[in-house]
């Protein structure tokens, strides 16, 4: 009986351990993009332009400029479908009232979607509400 629960508790290890793996299967977009946002003039708000380096793992896209819950903090996140396509979540905190439409306090947060697409070694994306902001992604090289 004790080698049936051992092999049953073996097996239930390997199949929690294959399925973990599973999930961090490599994309083809896989590796460090170049990313910029930039915002035209929008309704008295000034322009503004944002280039940091995102990461996609596992096909997820996690870039961040700045810090976390600090004025002028971006983070962009979301998932790249194996077509290209992404639908991507922005998170931010007004740096500065004068670029903000409406001219938000400084350290208001904020948020909006990008729709954005891949190929290759590039990206591009634009804001799907508000402010016509857009996105554009070049891949890194090792």
């Amino acid at each position: 009986m004790s080698k049936s629960i051992l092999t049953l508790t073996l097996c239930a290890l390997l199949c929690a351990t294959t399925a973990a793996r599973a999930d961090e299967t490599p994309g083809a977009f896989d590796g460090l993009w170049s990313t910029v946002v930039s915002c035209p003039p929008a309704q008295g708000a000034l322009p503004y332009s944002y280039e940091f380096v995102s990461n996609v793992k596992a096909s997820v896209l996690n870039g961040e400029r700045g810090i976390a819950g600090a004025p002028g903090w971006l983070k962009l996140e979301g998932r790249i479908l194996p077509d290209g396509s992404a639908s991507l979540a922005a998170h931010g905190i007004v740096g500065s009232e004068r670029a903000a439409v409406g001219e938000r306090p400084r350290g208001t947060p904020y948020s909006y979607h990008i729709e954005a697409r891949f190929a290759g070694d590039s990206g591009s994306g634009h804001r799907t509400r508000g402010r016509n902001c857009t996105a554009t992604f070049a891949r890194k090289t090792p």
